[in-house]
């Protein structure tokens, strides 16, 4: 999301002399991506960034895949996935290529031991249920059901839960995550036709700024490996920052839904995009209003995309026999499209409350080991009128 933004104290010019109180330097940081070229924030820290005291276990945390080549579609329970004390270890990835990985998540507890930063990838964090603040070295966002928490790559973060009930849907992405370039103007602010605007968009409103030293333990993801390193400073010592690059969040409730007198198709429904995938919200909308209109989708060949639906709350017109948490496949190379009988039931109607997350990617996905334990193996049949 490339807006401006600044919290805490900076100087008036970039690389620049900044002295604390007692006369000594603040160590300033350039916090980008993309080599020089993409977005950035210039930080400042108390303690230099760069005082790595020891390099402890390294494991990998790569998933393991259980179906490389797939065309075949699929369902899988969600709400299956047991409840996992640790924040890491509850993740679970269920579908994945070279550009993304789709991961289910029920961490029981905050994130309170340790930090975590991933290198490889964008974090985009769904949350289905939970409340809590989202706490990072660039300052801290508070959460709620149907938030989307963009985390950039490189972030530091811990992530507190006020209950032991949370659920989140996550998409790791090896290239950046952007708002839909077709809602900009050549400026970047949003235009009219765009289903949500910065207004909508909530950055970091509090920065922790902690004057510690010790053994502070950042566990860092990179080549879909941990690394445990142990810092001589608190990650969060930043006293100040300006720039473009840092965490927001937006609510799904927010999304502002595009309709018509014909049943729209989904890229009216796109929220963010990658070079790789794009994801989109669907949200409680009025249907389509032509007299003769049938407000169930068409159906429709993926051709050139893997489709992935979340299913977070509501009424799915188009599916039968699907519950809150579920995940639909449909692979490349096949048609998909309602139920038996969805487009007769659709008929009349006069609005849905569905809510749902759709992630479609451009290459094919992989089904995962840790997704095989909730599959519905008979989900490709469904189709059959006497299934």
């Amino acid at each position: 999301m490339p807006r401006y933004h600044k919290l805490g104290d900076i100087p008036h010019k970039r690389h620049t002399q900044f002295r604390k109180p007692d006369g000594t330097l603040y160590s300033e940081q350039l916090f980008g991506t993309i080599g020089f070229d993409g977005m950035y924030s210039n930080s400042y820290h108390v303690h230099r960034p760069t005082m790595v005291k020891d390099i402890k276990k390294q494991y990998s945390v790569a998933p393991k895949i259980a179906l490389e080549n797939n065309i075949k579609s699929y369902r899988f329970r969600g709400f299956q996935v047991a409840p996992v004390d640790d924040y890491l270890e509850s993740r679970k990835a269920v579908l994945t290529n070279s550009d993304c990985t789709i991961i289910l998540s029920a961490p029981r507890h905050s994130l309170k031991d340790y930090f975590y930063k991933n290198t490889d990838a964008d974090e985009l964090l769904f949350v289905h249920k939970g409340t809590g603040k989202l706490r990072t070295h660039l300052g801290n966002l508070d959460f709620k059901y149907g938030d989307y928490l963009l985390i950039p790559r490189g972030m530091i973060y811990q992530i507190d839960f006020d209950t032991e009930d949370n659920r989140l849907f996550i998409v790791e992405s090896r290239s950046p995550i952007y708002t839909p370039k077709r809602y900009r103007n050549w400026f970047g602010q949003h235009l009219e036709h765009s289903p949500f605007c910065e207004r909508d968009i909530r950055v970091p409103y509090e920065l922790e700024t902690h004057d510690e030293l010790g053994d502070f333990v950042i566990k860092v993801k990179k080549k879909d490996e941990i690394i445990e390193m142990v810092y001589a400073s608190h990650p969060f010592d930043v006293v100040g920052y300006d720039g473009y690059n840092y965490p927001y969040a937006f609510s799904i409730h927010d999304f502002e839904p595009i309709t018509g007198r014909i049943h729209q198709p989904p890229p009216v429904h796109q929220t963010f995009e990658t070079d790789t995938f794009v994801i989109c919200s669907f949200c409680p909308r009025l249907y389509d209003y032509h007299p003769q209109s049938i407000p169930a989708p068409y159906n429709h060949s993926n051709i050139d995309s893997d489709e992935v639906l979340y299913y977070v709350d509501g009424d799915f017109m188009s599916r039968n026999d699907i519950d809150a948490g579920h995940i639909s496949l449909h692979p490349a190379g096949i048609p998909h499209g309602p139920h038996p009988g969805a487009a007769e039931r659709s008929i009349g109607q006069k609005g849905s409350d569905e809510l749902a997350v759709m992630v479609d990617t451009f290459k094919p996905l992989m089904v995962t080991e840790e997704a095989m334990k909730i599959a519905d193996e008979d989900y490709y049949k469904s189709w059959l009128e006497d299934h």
